[in-house]
């Protein structure tokens, strides 16, 4: 099973310019033979749905609030999610969900009331994905605590939970692990002051790993600072093999069985 599949990734901007097609056949040439376009708002979640249909086996598709798309109508955005679940063409995953603390505004009042906002949409997606038993892909930003505590106090089958983007330590992927959670590692570890972030991933190892390109976002080096794509996972796995001192052909099969276990796929 020498091959490899983009656990989180992003397609609208490759849909909507066009260049999808091109996106996939660049893949295919890296091997990257499945990939999961993650949803973030009622932007992308019905796009993203017919990507899915669209190309079976190929793309598959999640839906989610994300914490940085919570605004005032967030209940009814939410409202919309379980339809999805009852649909022809399933989510594989409740995501990307969580809390976002990174950019808050100084105005101690503003940032509480954002604060409130993003953990009310987090707790209501939570006691969704309990309820529908789902995977859930966690969104954490400045905020890994808070979405631990949630996460405990809603009930959702940690075994069932992904933290993508993983950017914490050791310690903090320790406390995951313990759990049963799992953290998803990106081009990251590619980055040379990514030292915690690496640290993390030999602390988790090769049973629960997933890798992932977040694209269009954080493509690895050697494509740093260019627009990501899937693709570019490649370099996320050489990188994770030379990490963990394995070699990649056994790396890619692992990570692919994680990967199709985690999602159902």
């Amino acid at each position: 099973m020498d091959y490899l599949i983009d656990s989180h990734c992003h397609l609208e901007r490759a849909e909507l310019d066009g260049e999808l097609e091109a996106v996939l056949e660049r893949a295919d040439a890296s091997h990257v033979r499945k990939m999961v376009s993650v949803g973030t708002g009622i932007a992308d979640w019905s796009l993203y749905q017919e990507l899915a249909k669209k190309y079976p086996g190929r793309i598959y598709y999640t839906v989610g609030l994300h914490p940085c798309h919570v605004d005032a109508g967030w209940e009814s955005q939410v409202a919309g999610l379980q339809a999805f679940f009852e649909s022809e063409c399933l989510p594989v995953a409740l995501g990307e969900i969580g809390l976002d603390y990174f950019r808050l505004p100084k105005d101690v009042d503003t940032a509480n009331a954002i604060i409130a906002n993003q953990e009310a949409a987090f707790r209501a997606q939570l006691d969704l994905a309990a309820k529908l038993d789902c995977p859930v892909v966690v969104h954490s930003r400045g905020a890994f605590h808070a979405c631990m505590r949630l996460i405990d106090e809603r009930g959702v089958d940690w075994q069932r939970v992904v933290f993508h983007c993983f950017v914490e330590g050791p310690a903090e992927m320790r406390a995951l692990n313990e759990r049963g959670g799992r953290g998803s590692f990106t081009g990251i570890v590619t980055y040379k002051n990514a030292d915690e972030v690496r640290a993390a991933l030999l602390e988790q190892g090769l049973d629960r790993l997933m890798i992932e390109t977040d694209a269009p976002y954080l493509a690895p080096v050697p494509h740093r600072g260019k627009p990501n794509e899937p693709a570019y996972l490649s370099h996320v796995a050489d990188s994770c093999a030379e990490l963990l001192n394995i070699d990649s052909a056994e790396l890619r099969a692992k990570i692919a069985a994680n990967t199709e276990a985690f999602y159902g796929v």
